[in-house]
């Protein structure tokens, strides 16, 4: 089912609830259409949730990022964050997109050994597994406000642990923002305190 048309993003100055709700409604529609359920992947008893559909879709795609560079406005429609981090590596795919729609950089965090120079390091656990992230010790500012952007929220570790790569910049998260929230698992209780944004909640 082809996605609409995005809405026009707000203009920075100005108060424009209704087209942000807009936008979202029609994220959720592009996110539901496109995903695509594999079951028992990346191992047995784990339900993978494909988004490559939705980036071959160009008006999709392009829902969806607006909707997610919303997270990093204010009320006013003004950007209100200084980084877009996003998280190897399908945080990629939508990370760029958010911070060129903000107008502000993109931060990648990566696996441990992908990145050339000093980093910081956290190990933390995932559904089905555990694995490692690295961070440029320099990539971000003391005081940088920093949106979190990634494709899926499940038990949270992952965005955790971005968090704790950020904090030890001595930059903070402002904000998390996803195309899909798994609500069966505790993914916002890993990130108490930061605004979760989530296009389309199963």
């Amino acid at each position: 089912m082809a996605a609409t048309q995005p809405p026009t993003s707000p203009v920075p100055g100005t108060a424009d609830a209704d087209a942000v709700e807009a936008r979202r409604a029609a994220a959720a529609e592009a996110v539901r259409s496109t995903s695509i359920d594999v079951p028992d992947f990346p191992q047995p008893g784990v339900v993978f949730k494909d988004v490559t559909p939705l980036l071959a879709d160009p008006v999709a795609f392009a829902t969806v990022v607006a909707a997610l560079a919303d997270a990093g406005r204010g009320p006013d429609g003004a950007t209100v964050v200084d980084k877009v981090v996003g998280m190897e590596a399908r945080g990629f795919l939508f990370g760029t997109p958010v911070a060129q729609a903000l107008g502000v950089g993109f931060v990648p965090v990566r696996k441990p050994g992908k990145l050339p120079r000093a980093t910081h390091e956290v190990d933390y656990d995932l559904e089905y597994g555990s694995t490692s992230l690295a961070l440029h010790v320099d990539a971000l500012a003391p005081g940088d406000r920093v949106l979190v952007v990634d494709d899926v929220l499940a038990t949270g570790g992952t965005a955790a642990a971005t968090r704790t790569l950020v904090e030890r910049c001595g930059a903070h998260v402002v904000g998390v923002a996803l195309l899909l929230e798994l609500t069966f698992l505790p993914g916002r209780a890993a990130v108490d305190g930061v605004p979760v944004t989530a296009l389309l909640q199963v």
